[in-house]
């Protein structure tokens, strides 16, 4: 018998207000009556999981956007209750405390991050949860780049393969590598994300430290200059000791970082304030993206042959930024003029789209929404957008053909995108010269 026919009420968790538990508990508690006073059985305050009540466990799992393997994790809180939290805002507290980037914060550096994300540990939480996500931060990861490639597991090792004419590969050598070959100088380091470029490779590893190595320069072809060391071996970045970074993006003129904090920072291109700031064309010193995103929490970055993009965590959702330069409406703001500072892509609001994940190719880009959509904009040659032709399109547009998929991830590469869906499937479209789709096709085909 239901609760609808035994006539007993059905309970309504939904528009749950935040409650302060100083509205509970009108006066603080002695330490004597604290240590004797027990909550649920044996358990004493401080003990008993907060997510125990199921209205609390709604309530954040709406708010943070938590699922059901998240909330399985949930055990007894390990810190004192804050009184002038609310309920709600303190399951969130308790959960953030067992994330892995969380862990290592200051109280300081914890309060700042509240700040910056809003002033709620609810949002703290979705910005932590977000990150994991779209970054897959501490699991396995495969980083495909013009030329070599980078495997890294989840235990923390790092391997590469391809090729190695400026030492990307890692190995003290410039010989080329077709077999996967663990780098070996990293034994003792734990490796959590890497990123590709052309003729270089940079690791991030658990402890927020930023290692680099192939060639040293950028732009060779816009600026006439020839890097001339070579580090065929990962080395520190010593301008980032100060910074604990959690992911890394290369483009052809630039490096941008991502601080667990959620701030970006740039290297290099900076000439004429392409980035909003002023350097050398090899400026090796790390400079803050300035502009929108200098209160806002960024979850990740990718960049593309001249521009970036950031995915933001705002109290309002996500949102995605985009800087550098427009030319093919890369960009996405229906303009193909430059931006030196980073601009919100509204389209997605007129989609009623949360972007989720983002990916950013030479030309073109991509990004993957929660309910599965997948948008593309940019350049359309050899059909990298998936929108039945070769046109431009300077603003974010549904790939139609995906709309029977619900879509996880996506990459794009300099024509290339694929897209990995719910349940495995991997869908591929754009340029197939040296079979590059994946597709068993006879010629040339898209």
């Amino acid at each position: 018998m239901d609760a609808t026919t035994s006539g007993t009420p059905t309970v309504q968790y939904h528009n749950i207000p935040d409650q302060p538990i100083t509205a509970i508990v009108a006066a603080p508690v002695s330490a004597f009556l604290r240590q004797v006073r027990h909550c649920f059985g044996d358990s004493t305050p401080g003990e008993f999981p907060l997510a125990a009540n199921p209205s609390i466990v709604l309530h954040v799992l709406t708010t943070c956007n938590l699922d059901h393997q998240d909330l399985a994790k949930l055990e007894p809180a390990n810190f004192a209750p804050d009184y002038e939290l609310s309920i709600s805002e303190l399951a969130a507290l308790d959960m953030c405390q067992r994330r892995a980037i969380f862990k290592p914060m200051t109280d300081e550096e914890r309060q700042s991050l509240k700040h910056r994300c809003g002033g709620s540990w609810k949002l703290v939480l979705r910005f932590l949860l977000a990150g994991e996500a779209c970054c897959r931060r501490e699991k396995s990861q495969a980083i495909a780049g013009p030329g070599h490639s980078i495997a890294v597991t989840s235990s923390g090792a790092v391997y590469s393969f391809g090729s190695n004419s400026s030492g990307q590969l890692g190995h003290g050598n410039t010989e080329e590598d077709w077999r996967p070959q663990q780098i070996r100088s990293l034994q003792g380091i734990r490796i959590i994300q890497a990123a590709a470029g052309a003729g270089r490779t940079m690791l991030i590893s658990d402890a927020g430290r930023v290692y680099a190595f192939g060639k040293d320069s950028f732009g060779e072809a816009e600026y006439g200059v020839q890097g001339t060391k070579l580090i065929t071996t990962p080395q520190p970045v010593e301008s980032l000791k100060d910074i604990f970074v959690v992911q890394a993006a290369i483009g052809n003129f630039f490096t941008a970082v991502l601080s667990r904090e959620g701030r970006v920072y740039t290297f290099s291109w900076g000439k004429d304030s392409k980035l909003g700031h002023k350097t050398e064309p090899n400026d090796v010193e790390p400079q803050p993206l300035l502009g929108a995103l200098e209160n806002i929490p960024v979850v990740q970055i990718a960049a593309g042959y001249c521009y970036l993009l950031c995915l933001a965590c705002q109290p309002s959702g996500m949102s995605v930024y985009s800087v550098g330069c427009g030319l093919g409406g890369k960009l996405g703001h229906g303009s193909r003029t430059d931006e030196k500072y980073p601009r919100l892509i509204e389209q997605f609001q007129l989609l009623n789209l949360q972007p989720m994940v983002v990916a950013a190719g030479a030309w073109h880009a991509a990004v993957v929404g929660r309910d599965g959509r997948v948008c593309t904009w940019g350049w359309g040659r050899y059909g990298c957008l998936g929108h039945g032709n070769e046109e431009c399109e300077s603003v974010p547009k549904v790939v139609e053909a995906l709309s029977d998929v619900k879509a996880v991830h996506v990459a794009t590469g300099d024509y290339t995108t694929f897209v990995v869906s719910d349940d495995g499937d991997v869908y591929s479209f754009g340029c197939g010269e040296s079979a590059s789709l994946g597709h068993n096709t006879a010629g040339e085909g898209q």
